[in-house]
């Protein structure tokens, strides 16, 4: 579920991950930075994001104009911080407002429709019957979650207990759909679809957006399990790298939801 932002992008329905394409080029020579001063500057649209005063265009060749000088200035720093070289490993949030632009904006009802099927299977209705430590854990992070739904939307989640699968109340994930449907702008349902397959959980996501949690505490919710296990058995190095990377992408994907909340 993680390709369908980079399908809609390219119009097809299989698609590289947008990790992998950043890698890739890394592996040729990395392009020259060419402009001395990235900026922005307001438009009837927008803000737009100039490099030494030329307007920034996406890979699809569209305006790169943002709703928010916020995220028009987001976007600009990471231009900004450029050393000699472009690296697009350093810019998670141009390449998610990219494919905001080029993809999302295409199609925002298909990539809604793929949040609410994770929250069709979220991953803090999923708990643990032992050890206790554990279970306890789990529901310090993810109650108040749920609590906040049902009392926010009437949203009431059936929680299980392994890996057996649930179904939720199709009342529940209508009024999700619902609540969704009223914050479908592409930057936004780009960024809460980021951040749900980062973490595996449509419902932390929906609560960083909400600004009922900020990014590090739904981060370290989303990683219960993992660092329970990783206190039992030691960490993984290859595994906590791949971590870091990802938690670079949700602090993006997180900052440029508060963006489009700020005055």
């Amino acid at each position: 579920m993680r390709d369908l932002l980079n399908d809609l992008e390219a119009g097809r329905a299989a698609q590289r991950d947008p990790n992998e394409a950043a890698r890739e080029s890394m592996r040729v020579q990395l392009p020259k930075r060419f402009y001395k001063v990235a900026g922005f500057e307001a438009e009837d649209a927008g803000f737009s994001v100039r490099l030494d005063g030329k307007q920034v265009r996406t890979p699809g060749r569209k305006p790169l104009i943002l709703p928010t000088a916020g995220a028009a200035r987001l976007v600009a720093g990471e231009f900004d911080a450029q050393g000699e070289k472009i690296d697009p490993m350093t810019m998670p949030a141009t390449r998610l407002v990219n494919t905001a632009i080029d993809g999302v904006a295409n199609d925002v009802q298909a990539v809604l429709e793929d949040i609410l099927r994770y929250a069709s299977s979220d991953l803090i209705c999923y708990r643990a019957d032992t050890p206790q430590e554990l279970v306890q854990r789990q529901g310090d992070a993810w109650d108040p979650v749920l609590d906040w739904l049902q009392g926010l939307l009437g949203a009431r989640f059936i929680l299980a207990e392994g890996v057996m699968p649930v179904e939720q109340p199709r009342e529940t994930i209508a009024v999700l759909g619902a609540y969704l449907a009223q914050r479908r702008e592409p930057f936004r349902i780009a960024a809460l679809h980021v951040m749900t397959s980062l973490m595996g959980s449509a419902l932390l996501a929906l609560a960083v957006d909400a600004g009922e949690l900020d990014v590090e505490r739904a981060w370290t919710a989303a990683h219960i399990d993992e660092d329970w296990n990783t206190e039992q058995w030691g960490e993984d190095t290859e595994a906590a790298s791949r971590r870091a990377q990802r938690l670079l992408e949700m602090r993006a994907a997180g900052a440029l939801v508060a963006t489009l909340d700020a005055s």
